[in-house]
């Protein structure tokens, strides 16, 4: 049986925040972190897989924090848009330095670093085993980077988005703040809506659905935990049908 055959997805996307790349500092990027990400994005190519990946801007500068603040909602967006490309251009380096051929490819042109989105080309990097991150969001202000991963998910024909976040998986609280909080092993897309979970933002929930698209929200800080998955292991929750 060849590797790909032994990994559960052919392509995904994995989406994580701009948060997850500060590690234990209050802002920006954490270097060893983005580092250690990488190794874990690079653990999963190695079985095969074709990887998409949206990274979120929070750790720079997030959209709705400026508009509450007084900016213009629109204008804040946009910058939003920035930070994740930022992201992105960091994550790049440090696959590139483990010798993961990668693309960085934004909604909003920037020629000097990155490509255009252009969805046939975009594909084409992910067959020649290129890993192909989806920086700007959906180049749209009101769309946060859950819908942006959502969308990119849908038109590369990902089979599953991987949420990674700081807990391993959907609980009915929050459990850093209740020792009794449930977690869900599988849990359908309506409910997650109905009970405002917070898994992914609802318009990003409703494409899922919408698309017969299952979100898989794992530990990011679980070392070896996205390969794991892919071998049919480890703590995670299943949204879907």
């Amino acid at each position: 049986m060849s590797q790909t055959e032994k990994a559960a997805f052919k392509r995904v996307m994995l989406k994580i925040s701009g948060e997850a790349l500060m590690g234990e500092t209050q802002f920006g990027l954490h270097p060893p972190t983005v580092e250690r990400i990488a190794r874990e994005v690079k653990s999963v190519h190695d079985l095969g897989v074709e990887i998409c990946m949206v990274i979120g801007g929070g750790n720079i500068f997030r959209g709705l924090q400026g508009s509450a603040q007084g900016m213009e909602r629109t204008t804040a967006d946009y910058m939003g848009m920035l930070a994740t490309v930022m992201n992105a251009l960091a994550m790049q380096s440090a696959l590139e330095g483990i010798g993961v051929f990668t693309r960085v490819i934004s909604a909003i042109p920037m020629d000097q670093v990155c490509e255009p989105y252009i969805r046939r080309r975009a594909v084409r990097h992910l067959e020649k085993k290129r890993v192909c991150i989806f920086a700007a969001g959906t180049g749209n202000p009101f769309f946060t980077t859950d819908t942006a991963a959502t969308l990119r998910a849908n038109e590369m024909r990902c089979q599953a988005i991987f949420k990674g976040t700081k807990v391993d998986g959907v609980y009915d609280k929050d459990p850093k703040k209740f020792p009794d909080a449930k977690r869900y092993d599988r849990i359908s897309y309506d409910d997650v809506l109905q009970q405002h979970l917070g898994v992914m933002d609802a318009s990003a929930i409703a494409l899922a659905r919408d698309n017969h698209l299952p979100i898989i929200v794992f530990s990011l800080d679980e070392p070896g935990g996205f390969r794991g998955i892919l071998a049919g292991e480890g703590t995670y929750t299943t949204v879907h049908d």
